[in-house]
């Protein structure tokens, strides 16, 4: 397929985890080349071998455990494949370079963040730190809806009709990736696969309605009292 380089591509990730949200290790890794519209051009859904085969005690007390059969099924059938981090990690590169991609986006960038560079750090010894290249901006879905869909009078209603809001003193829409996709798919009851590329496809749509709204919004989660200004930069963040 020849590129056409007028496009602007962009890559969603997502993780699945097991460990602590603290200190998050990734057995699942999924995402997907897209563009501002949401046409798709490649997907990958990864198992880490590390985490997934060489962790199984780790893996049975995961949050999604009861998955573990499905994730089965699914490395026999061929829809997921089983391979060692760092070859994800060169399989994401790749690709970054291949599209010359914009951003990539996750929905709670923080976490898949976190969970990548823990992931890292943990299998090398901390040799190496960084999973994302440098110079590529990490954008978060999350941070974009609150600004321009749960800022929508019609969501906020909706929202509070369904008791999707949080339990702070002044509650607030929630805006999880499947409260999100509830509403813009009118369906309000789907449930999220929590599995990467599944997870994935919903957030690319996440990522196209907020776009859609045509309004000046920070698409960055990071802000500047976490980490230097200078230290965004060497790593190609938005600020």
């Amino acid at each position: 397929m020849k590129l056409d380089k007028r496009k602007n591509y962009y890559l969603t990730i997502d993780t699945e985890t097991a460990n602590s949200l603290e200190q998050p290790l990734t057995y699942d890794i999924g995402g997907a080349i897209h563009d501002k519209q949401g046409k798709i051009y490649e997907t990958f859904s990864f198992v880490i071998f590390e985490i997934y085969a060489e962790m199984q005690d780790l893996m049975l007390s995961a949050y999604y455990a009861d998955k573990l059969p499905n994730y089965e099924a699914d490395l026999e059938s061929g829809h997921r494949l089983m391979v060692r981090f760092n070859t994800a990690r060169k399989h994401i590169h790749f690709l970054i370079k291949k599209y010359n991609v914009k951003a990539i986006i996750a929905h709670n960038m923080r976490f898949d963040y976190r969970a990548l560079a823990t992931t890292q750090r943990y299998l090398t010894n901390s040799k190496y730190r960084y999973f994302f290249p440098y110079g590529v901006s990490l954008w978060c879905t999350m941070t974009m809806a609150q600004q321009v869909i749960a800022t929508q009078k019609s969501y906020k209603s909706w929202a509070k009709e369904n008791d999707y809001m949080t339990n702070q003193k002044t509650p607030r829409p929630r805006v999880t990736a499947e409260i999100l996709y509830r509403y813009l798919s009118g369906n309000n009851d789907f449930v999220e696969e929590h599995t990467g590329l599944e997870d994935v496809l919903i957030e690319i749509e996440i990522f196209v309605q907020t776009t859609r709204q045509k309004k000046k919004m920070k698409r960055s989660p990071y802000k500047n009292k976490e980490i230097s200004i200078a230290e965004k930069l060497a790593r190609g963040w938005e600020i």
